[in-house]
């Protein structure tokens, strides 16, 4: 029955026959969930301690704002050093931080400057970690032809992680309180670092990086990703998304509190309900083979998610509100998983740490000005009225990347077609 088991996995899920993959996908799923699960504790928090709107969608911005600077310096020293020497300086870093706050909240030495405090670094930590975590993955895989299901597969580290950690998270806060959810996240950095270390990866040549060539290097990513079509398209669209169909992640706070009149458990529910239908969509995505086609996929989802803010925003019944955020939250993740899958099939080897920054750049770098953003116009025209505008947005992204379908297309079967006839000659 095992072998049987495993036969089947391995025929599904191919990556999961790579030693190092199984390691990498255990690991960050643990540490992962435990970063989710802080950053829901911290806004739930913020909004208990301050009632404020605004100081709710300041802290996104400050927890994302580092991210944001960041993120491009990452890309390029993940693209010189080892890749995985630089994520497990991030688990030691991020131990530090985490069991500074668990400390301080068993103390009883909390509040929301502090939490203000440790979201600036736990973005600090983010904007050095994920364009390094997006790029080793071609790393973990053993055989190049599994790599888009790797690909599939880390997206769903992302979602089973948003899933689990404000699920558990939820449990504790209406529970034991929110030190202990503060201790689930200082453990899973431990676990993360141990699973690391246990990978036998290839080693990464030794350079040394000035100033100057970080720069240089920054810039010649950039013109990268503005001359091939498909990335800077998909790109600019994955911004705009960060922008308006992320912003309701912020304002979640106020919906459970407020508007659905529950506590730190709704709280959990509605998060962990978005990532429900983004791990939905992640077993979609991992058992799908072609890249082409997922194109008119990420204009259709968008169309659903302007339709779910909207739904979202209008609804005061929990469970239809649990049931439209699932919705939005596959929706989201075909649109995100399908944008990194197409990337990561095109860009050039030696420039996929830059590009997957900008990547990073793009879904994560986005979500500080649409958390401060939402959190003003909630500020002055309500929570409601603000998810509406958002939904609005989303219709008009997807009628514009409607008309980029055709080019679009046709560069991407361009590009797989041009990678098998290298294929077949030997050349690749």
């Amino acid at each position: 029955m095992d072998g049987w088991l495993l036969k089947y996995i391995y025929l599904h899920l191919p990556a999961f026959k790579s030693r190092n993959f199984r390691l990498f996908f255990s690991g960050q799923i643990l540490s992962l969930s435990g970063t989710f699960m802080t950053q829901v504790t911290i806004s739930w928090l913020i909004y208990n301690l301050t009632n404020s709107a605004w100081l709710l969608g300041l802290n996104g911005f400050l927890q994302f704002l580092p991210t944001l600077i960041l993120t491009p310096f990452s890309g390029v020293l993940c693209d010189r050093w080892s890749r995985r020497n630089l994520l497990m300086l991030v688990q030691i870093l991020g131990i530090i931080v985490s069991f500074t706050l668990t400390t301080l909240t068993f103390l009883g030495f909390i509040d929301y400057r502090l939490l203000m405090i440790v979201a600036i670094l736990g973005g600090f930590l983010k904007g050095l970690d994920m364009p390094v975590r997006s790029a080793i993955v071609i790393e973990t895989v053993d055989d190049r032809a599994d790599l888009g299901n790797a690909i599939a597969l880390y997206s769903a580290i992302l979602s089973s992680s948003m899933l689990i950690g404000p699920a558990i998270g939820g449990m504790l806060l209406a529970t034991v309180g929110a030190k202990y959810c503060f201790l689930y996240d200082s453990l899973s950095y431990i676990i993360a670092l141990l699973t690391l270390a246990a990978m036998r990866l290839a080693p990464t040549p030794k350079s040394n990086v000035s100033y100057d060539d970080i720069w240089q290097k920054l810039q010649q990513g950039f013109s990268y990703v503005y001359t091939v079509l498909p990335i800077r398209v998909i790109l600019l669209l994955l911004a705009l998304n960060g922008l308006t169909g992320m912003s309701y992640m912020a304002l979640l706070p106020i919906f459970a509190a407020d508007i659905l009149k529950g506590d730190g458990g709704t709280m959990g529910l509605l998060t962990a309900a978005s990532s429900v239908g983004s791990l939905l969509a992640c077993v979609y995505l991992s058992l799908r083979r072609q890249v082409l086609g997922l194109e008119p996929l990420i204009a259709l989802s968008l169309v659903i998610i302007g339709i779910g803010l909207i739904a979202f925003a209008l609804s005061r019944e929990l469970w239809l509100s649990v049931l439209i955020i699932v919705v939005i939250g596959g929706s989201g993740m075909l649109q995100v998983s399908g944008g990194n899958t197409i990337i990561q099939t095109l860009v050039e080897d030696d420039k996929r740490g830059r590009v997957m920054s900008f990547y990073t750049l793009a879904v994560i770098g986005m979500q500080p000005l649409g958390s401060l953003l939402a959190g003003s116009m909630a500020q002055y025209i309500g929570a409601t009225n603000t998810i509406v505008a958002c939904g609005v947005i989303c219709f008009a992204e997807s009628v514009w990347f409607s008309r980029q379908l055709p080019i679009l297309s046709d560069y991407i079967r361009s590009k797989i077609n041009s990678t098998k006839n290298l294929s077949k000659s030997g050349v690749l």
